[in-house]
């Protein structure tokens, strides 16, 4: 099949795209329909990217907000005590109900691959194993990465190290901890040692939610960092929200950047829930709560983008639109320079993907699986300012969602 007339990126010039048994196999100007070759689609000028990554989002708790009650404080706390109230309610069939519809939902968005952090302190472990089986069920269409996270702590949950493995053998594929909600500092350092030798054991990436808090002493990202440098696990490694970033004086942050550096991890933040919950312990000023993506990305760190969370207690809202979160996070984070609007979908397509370690698997070049989106709009500027909608959404050559341009109409 031929897609013609397309802008890959930021290019100037169209191109067009053949895809041959579900592969990129040319991308050139003027391609011309060979003999046999079928649907020709011309696409008219659109946009065209490789599929968003959601590359922080927890689809264990999606859609329940509400239940059994609304979180009034709009406190991270509050939030967590919300869902301990909600998980009687847990069923194996109730978590994939709600997980299809949110995998739904972000495929309508151009997603097609998602890190889920699923919370294992459950003797259970309801909600993975119903993840786990959900994981298979939607391969074709959405690839679906899995974070064991102990939502409580490893060391401050009972049998919280022995949960954490065992969803690793389960089949989760990253390693998680919170050491900022940990008892005790030392219980903080030991969670990450513990959290980096089960990675190491079983070869799981590790995703840290680390120093989520306006705390300027919270500073398990410096020990993150480290283990990742010692260890050799590097970009293997993911740091995500590092709030407490925000609040850091900047001496510390000079010292800070050289190890954040030489660890080659990757930053996830997540723009429009880092600044609903920060900040609720400050009367005025109130601080924004989102990490240094402005700086981190100017020192050569990666840095992508999530949701976080979808309609849950710990935000009342979500769409599932990685349009959402550039959108916040470049107003959050003083980035609204021309080249800094224009790059900003790497923070949900590119970078998202190396914080995933997706690899080779992901970009639209020949060879690679034909994954992209098309956009209703002939530029990311375009894309951003007006919301435009992912028009289609390809999976290696095949059509898995579709929209409707939007269309306006003004009466005087």
């Amino acid at each position: 099949m031929l897609f013609k007339d397309l802008y890959i990126g930021n290019a100037e010039a169209p191109m067009d795209i053949r895809v041959t048994d579900g592969k990129f196999t040319d991308i050139a100007p003027n391609l011309t329909p060979l003999p046999g070759e079928g649907t020709v689609t011309d696409l008219a000028g659109k946009m065209a990217l490789p599929p968003f990554v959601e590359s922080h989002v927890h689809l264990d708790t999606c859609l329940t907000a509400g239940r059994p009650r609304w979180n009034l404080s709009g406190t991270l706390f509050e939030g967590i005590q919300c869902w301990e109230e909600y998980k009687p309610f847990l069923t194996k069939q109730e978590v994939k109900e709600r997980v299809n519809r949110a995998l739904r939902l972000q495929a309508s968005n151009g997603i097609q691959y998602v890190r889920t952090h699923v919370d294992i302190n459950d003797p259970k472990l309801t909600a993975l194993e119903a993840i786990l089986e959900l994981r298979e069920e939607v391969r074709d269409f959405i690839d679906v990465q899995i974070v064991a996270f102990p939502q409580y702590g490893i060391l401050s949950y009972p049998k919280g190290a022995e949960l954490l493995e065992r969803a690793l053998e389960l089949g989760a594929d990253a390693a998680g901890a919170i050491p900022h909600f940990e008892f005790t500092r030392e219980y903080s350092v030991e969670s990450l040692h513990i959290c980096f030798d089960l990675a190491q054991k079983y070869n799981k990436l590790i995703d840290i939610h680390c120093d989520e808090i306006d705390d300027e002493a919270s500073r398990g990202l410096e020990t993150v960092a480290t283990l990742a440098y010692e260890t050799g696990m590097g970009d293997k490694v993911t740091a995500s929200h590092t709030t407490a970033m925000h609040s850091y004086n900047n001496a510390y942050v000079i010292r800070l950047m050289r190890i954040l550096k030489m660890s080659g991890i990757n930053f996830v933040a997540n723009p429009c829930v880092n600044v609903h919950l920060g900040g609720r312990a400050d009367t005025y000023p109130k601080r924004r709560s989102m990490t240094r993506v402005k700086e981190l990305t100017a020192e050569g760190i990666n840095v992508s983008f999530g949701s976080d969370d979808l309609f849950d207690p710990w935000n009342p809202l979500g769409n599932a639109n990685m349009r959402d979160q550039v959108f916040m996070g470049l107003y959050t984070g003083h980035m609204l320079g021309y080249e800094e609007i224009v790059n900003s979908y790497r923070f949900v397509t590119e970078n998202a993907a190396r914080t995933l370690h997706l690899g080779d698997a992901y970009g639209i070049a020949a060879g690679r699986d034909a994954n992209f989106v098309v956009m209703d709009a002939k530029n990311w500027y375009d894309a951003l300012n007006y919301n435009a909608p992912v028009l289609r959404s390809y999976r290696a050559g095949k059509l898995i969602a579709s929209a409707a341009p939007a269309e306006k109409q003004v009466y005087f």
